[in-house]
């Protein structure tokens, strides 16, 4: 039996979580040829043996809705019935999973050779597996992952195939398809490929859609997608995508099964093996495309340490509990079952709200690594300009003054309680060598160059230390969760012109609000927040409320600083993006030239040292400063013949800049218009 992996009880907390077991000792210590052959035998939905895939495919293009929407776009069109089945079935035919159990033995060998390699360890709650398989037993399942990295999808199938679970189904993107061999393996271990878009094609829709139902009602396997979407290169969680939640939620909202698990799964890696090739991308270079010779030529990257994984099956979510009092089910008898109907706007919201509350649920159950803090405390000696670094001793004295405060504020952190704390730091750089310098005590950021100062340009050694801070910065954003809304807070207590609770509640409500496309903020929560953040810096002898005011206590000012210093580099890069919206002259600056020319805008700042935080450079900041720009009305985008144009308010514009800078007299007129 593996062993156990238990938390410190110190942190009450951590009281409500379940215990970990170290899944990889089993294997380090049995033949992986035994385990890939083992006898395999799931438990299924009500016990009912699955059908076969083909069998699976003919219901789906002899169901009632792919023969209406046949019916109808043959009406729309003029094309004949048989023409467009014809296109149903090839649509079908390119989207469609084979999963055979010889490839998933063949995945089960390759990967626990590679995972031993790779990993020190990886730990599985075993309670949530159990309460996953009687999900599994009683109603149909769809598995909610995380997404930060390609190896994502893999390592859930080997779970649960581990231990004896039905494998999923699993959204992937076409671009995996692509891959020679690669592709058509991934297809037969469990995986169905669907495009990234669909523009208005109503018949891919119809036959995606029914697909998936499809296998969720008849309880085929347990459906498995990323709400995210993608991965996030920055590993804060991302804005969730409700459209396969909506056709997953369907089945219930029309009475076809009686309920629906939906089952959060939280992956949290010590060491992503993509953390460079993520920086780089927010910094303009191309993906590499997914590709079978791609595959073979990363194989170097088993020579590498990447620490352990850390896996948390979540409560499963009912939907029908979620629906109860929000959802009224009588609206869909007023149409026959297999007539296509857009969702109205109560279940919009309901899914919406849903979703966000399935991420959070992904990023509360995250476990944080101790390079998490250290990522964090490094980030802001950076962007201090403490040229020399920090002291061992006085890092030391600071990750731990940080643990406890993560502690407190509910964190689920990783911290070996054994280990002196200086061996836990020292532990985390050795893992981390490549991100950071240590040089006669002293620890700061790498500065990522290649063949000595002298031999690259100002511009070659900034973007070589951005990648470094993209990467140092992914991983205090594995944090960011724990910390969000009291550095609002404090945020919001530093740029207020008072210290009347109205007034820093109106600026924490704007900051909110701007923010609300850069991390996971619920809809319509502001006053929960607000309450949530003010609860937990009191608890922290940090804050004085009352009825009127907030007042920052004695021993509160380190706290507050070290919160404000989280935000800042998002406030400063937001400012800076409206900045270049206002100096930019062009009448016509489109869409698609917008992150290069910002980038250039902002290399030219970073040089001539009129801003401090590199992770300004990071193309997901711009386009989420973009994207609330647009929300709030300060750009609007404008169609043209062959482009998308962007035309901006500077007036407005202007304005929310003052306010990100913490000019407050134009403060309390930009959180009245918002």
């Amino acid at each position: 039996m593996a062993s156990k992996v238990v938390y410190s009880r110190r942190d009450p907390m951590l009281k409500k979580r379940d215990d970990f077991e170290d899944m990889l000792e089993e294997r380090r210590a049995t033949s992986d040829l035994r385990y890939a052959l083992k006898c395999y035998t799931p438990v299924m939905y009500k016990g009912i043996a699955p059908c076969k895939g083909s069998t699976l495919n003919g219901m789906v293009l002899e169901s009632d809705q792919i023969r209406y929407v046949i019916k109808q776009l043959s009406k729309e069109t003029g094309e004949a019935a048989e023409v467009i089945q014809e296109e149903a079935s090839s649509i079908l035919e390119e989207m469609a999973q084979r999963l055979q159990l010889s490839t998933v033995r063949f995945f089960a060998f390759a990967l626990s050779k590679a995972f031993k390699t790779l990993f020190r360890s990886i730990c599985v709650n075993e309670e949530g597996i159990q309460r996953l398989q009687q999900a599994i037993h009683e109603h149909p399942v769809v598995l909610l992952p995380s997404h930060r990295s390609y190896m994502d999808f893999l390592l859930m199938s080997y779970l649960l195939y581990t231990y004896d679970l039905a494998l999923p189904v699993i959204a992937a993107g076409m671009d995996f398809m692509a891959m020679k061999i690669v592709g058509e393996m991934l297809r037969m271990s469990g995986a169905f490929f669907i495009r990234r878009s669909f523009g208005g094609d109503k018949l891919y829709w119809a036959v995606f859609s029914e697909y998936v139902k499809a296998m969720l009602k008849n309880g085929f396997a347990p459906v498995e997608f990323f709400l995210e979407g993608t991965r996030s290169r920055t590993s804060k969680s991302l804005t969730p995508k409700l459209g396969l939640l909506n056709i997953v939620m369907e089945p219930f909202f029309k009475g076809e099964v009686f309920d629906i698990s939906l089952v959060p799964v939280s992956i949290s890696y010590e060491r992503v093996l993509e953390e460079a090739l993520y920086a780089r991308e927010l910094l303009g270079v191309p993906k590499p495309k997914e590709s079978t010779s791609g595959l073979f030529k990363a194989r170097k990257i088993l020579s590498e340490d990447y620490g352990s994984i850390h896996v948390y099956f979540g409560q499963p979510v009912s939907v029908r509990s979620l629906a109860e009092g929000r959802v009224n089910r009588c609206n869909f008898n007023l149409l026959p079952r297999h007539i296509p109907r857009k969702p109205g706007e109560e279940i919009q919201t309901f899914v919406n709200d849903s979703a966000y509350r399935l991420v959070r649920a992904q990023e509360e159950n995250m476990v944080l690594k101790p390079w998490v803090l250290l990522a964090s405390l490094l980030l802001q000696s950076h962007a201090a300009r403490q040229e020399r670094g920090m002291t061992v001793e006085e890092l030391t004295e600071q990750v731990v003054w940080l643990r406890d405060l993560f502690r407190q504020y509910g964190a689920f952190l990783h911290w070996p309680d054994h280990m002196p704390p200086s061996e836990v730091v020292s532990s985390s750089l050795s893992l981390h060598h490549g991100l950071v310098a240590t040089s006669e005590g002293r620890v700061k950021l790498a500065s990522g160059e290649q063949g000595g100062p002298s031999s690259i340009t100002p511009e070659e050694a900034l973007m070589s230390q951005a990648v470094i801070v993209l990467s140092c910065a992914s991983y205090r954003n594995q944090g960011l969760h724990i910390f969000l809304r009291p550095a609002l807070l404090a945020s919001a207590i530093n740029a207020a012109s008072s210290n009347q609770k109205q007034e820093v509640y109106n600026t924490f409500s704007f900051l909110r609000n701007m923010f609300s496309n850069e991390f996971i903020l619920c809809p319509g929560a502001t006053v929960q927040d607000f309450e949530e953040a003010c609860y937990l810096l009191e608890k922290t002898r940090v804050l004085h409320v009352t009825e009127q005011e907030v007042q920052v206590t004695d021993g509160g000012h380190k706290t507050l600083a070290f919160l404000t210093r989280v935000l800042d580099p998002f406030l400063q890069g937001y400012q800076v993006v409206c900045r270049y919206l206002c100096e930019e002259n062009s009448e016509a600056l489109t869409e698609k030239q917008f992150i290069p020319a910002v980038r250039k805008f902002i290399m030219q700042q970073l040089l001539a040292g009129s801003l401090r935080y590199s992770e300004t450079l990071s193309s997901d900041l711009q386009k989420n400063a973009l994207a609330a720009l647009l929300r709030l009305g300060a750009v609007e985008k404008v169609k043209g013949a062959d482009h998308v144009t962007l035309k901006v308010n500077k007036v407005m514009v202007n304005s929310l800049e003052d306010t990100l800078g913490g000019k407050l007299p134009t403060q309390k007129a930009a959180v009245a218009r918002l």
